[in-house]
């Protein structure tokens, strides 16, 4: 499995002012499931998100969708302070992304579309049959089948759900060659730059 990049570390309160809409929130998890996206993918990145900004209310939002829980919103200061109602952060590491194009192809019109689109999938089911085709397309890919289209339904994985969402902007990240889109892919992705770590806090 590949190794978690090396990468500036910055505490949430200081890269707060810096996090722009559209920014991705790449997670490497130590839960069990992260592991078994990982191993699946060969990556160390197991969930991928992104964030809204609400300035009007001072918030900072991430979209998501996550397994038994579908797709959601969370302020990003609870997955690096209180993640889950825990009192500590997301258990494994946490980077933000930026897509150097996002901010060229986020016109006003554009990011409201991509908002509607993002908003109006909350609390679609997470698709956890999907997890069962993508380990079906692993199998496949090394007995010689071809690569398969993604199919869409109206239930996501976490990277399903961002890629559908930057597609809103007219922005395509290059999915796996065995037909499925993975966290891997946008840390993959050439017109995508990982900036920092962000520091998680851990109970004593």
């Amino acid at each position: 499995m590949a190794q978690f990049p090396q990468l500036n570390t910055r505490a949430y309160d200081d890269a707060r002012q810096d996090i722009r809409n559209g920014d991705v929130l790449m997670a490497s998890g130590s839960y069990m499931f992260s592991k078994l996206i990982q191993k699946a993918t060969n990556s160390c990145w197991s969930h991928v998100a992104f964030v809204m900004r609400l300035d009007e209310i001072d918030r900072v939002m991430v979209l998501e969708s996550i397994e038994g829980k579908g797709v959601r919103t969370v302020p990003l200061s609870e997955y690096v302070k209180n993640f889950e109602g825990t009192g500590q952060g997301y258990q494994g590491r946490l980077a933000i992304a930026r897509h150097q194009n996002f901010a060229a192809q986020a016109t006003p019109a554009k990011l409201r579309a991509m908002a509607q689109f993002a908003v109006d999938r909350f609390a679609r089911p997470y698709d956890e049959e999907e997890i069962a085709r993508i380990t079906a397309r692993i199998v496949g890919a090394f007995i010689g089948f071809k690569k398969g289209e993604i199919k869409r339904n109206e239930e996501y994985i976490c990277s399903e759900y961002v890629f559908e969402c930057y597609k809103q902007l007219g922005l395509n990240i290059a999915y796996d060659k065995r037909g499925f889109v993975a966290p891997a892919d946008f840390a993959n992705d050439a017109n995508m730059r990982l900036l920092w770590e962000l520091d998680v806090a851990r109970l004593p």
